[in-house]
């Protein structure tokens, strides 16, 4: 499988493959850097929204959320969980808006798949004419110069009588500006067991070229990747939240 085919053929599992993701308190802290260092304003997208667990939980905050991903399965899940808020299929390199928005997230490491640094840089761009006066663009990323190739995350989880075990990984050669999510599923039943693999090419970056791209257009700061807590960066982690607002 390739081309994100576990996205779209199997959308139905994404749901599971993220059960151990922790999407309140994400969403909880969006809002509280929303709240220290925005406009105070409502108007909350959500890019490369998945099925919208985020969104589900910003509009418990009372945003109201719009959600864009480029995959139309995901969208139609979106929608039955989140029947209040918009949704539109659209690319996050490249969108435009009818009304400014406040607060624009981007979870889960989803400004990796602009793919290369010219998208990432019209990802960049599109959000910042999307945002209103003093709107914050709020997303996570990974220093290519931190990412240890021999480690990996896994999970299992039991759902309608099948065991489905899910793995990731990153991958980067170590130099250039490409690097690899590696992603797996293996479904088990009592009958047979079934295997999916796919590799996302994904742009890799520095955390400090990826300031140098963002600070033309917003002034950046940048926290651990703690979602319970908000302390800064310790310049040595290669986790970390950006917390960008619009000049």
């Amino acid at each position: 499988m390739s081309d994100n085919a576990l996205y779209t053929d199997l959308s139905n599992y994404y749901d599971l493959m993220c059960a151990d993701i922790n999407y309140q308190a994400q969403s909880n802290s969006a809002h509280r850097l929303h709240q220290i260092f925005g406009n105070s304003g409502k108007q909350h997208l959500d890019l490369a929204c998945g099925t919208g667990p985020h969104i589900h939980y910003l509009s418990q905050a009372g945003y109201q959320s719009s959600g864009l991903d480029i995959n139309q399965p995901m969208l139609d899940i979106a929608k039955l969980r989140c029947p209040g808020a918009r949704f539109e299929l659209g690319n996050m390199c490249e969108f435009n808006v009818a009304e400014p928005y406040d607060l624009i997230t981007c979870f889960l490491y989803s400004v990796h798949y602009s793919g290369d640094i010219k998208n990432l840089t019209s990802c960049i761009q599109s959000v910042y004419n999307s945002l209103s006066s003093g709107g914050v663009f709020c997303f996570n990323s990974v220093d290519k110069n931190h990412i240890d190739n021999s480690l990996s995350a896994k999970h299992s989880v039991v759902h309608d009588e099948s065991e489905f075990s899910f793995g990731s990984s990153w991958y980067y050669c170590g130099e250039g500006n490409k690097q690899t999510l590696k992603l797996s599923i293996e479904k088990a039943t009592a009958l047979q067991t079934q295997r999916w693999a796919d590799e996302h090419p994904m742009v890799a970056l520095s955390f400090s070229e990826l300031q140098d791209l963002l600070k033309p257009y917003f002034d950046v700061h940048i926290f651990e990747h703690e979602h319970d807590k908000i302390i800064p960066w310790n310049q040595q982690s290669g986790n970390a939240i950006f917390v960008c607002v619009k000049k």
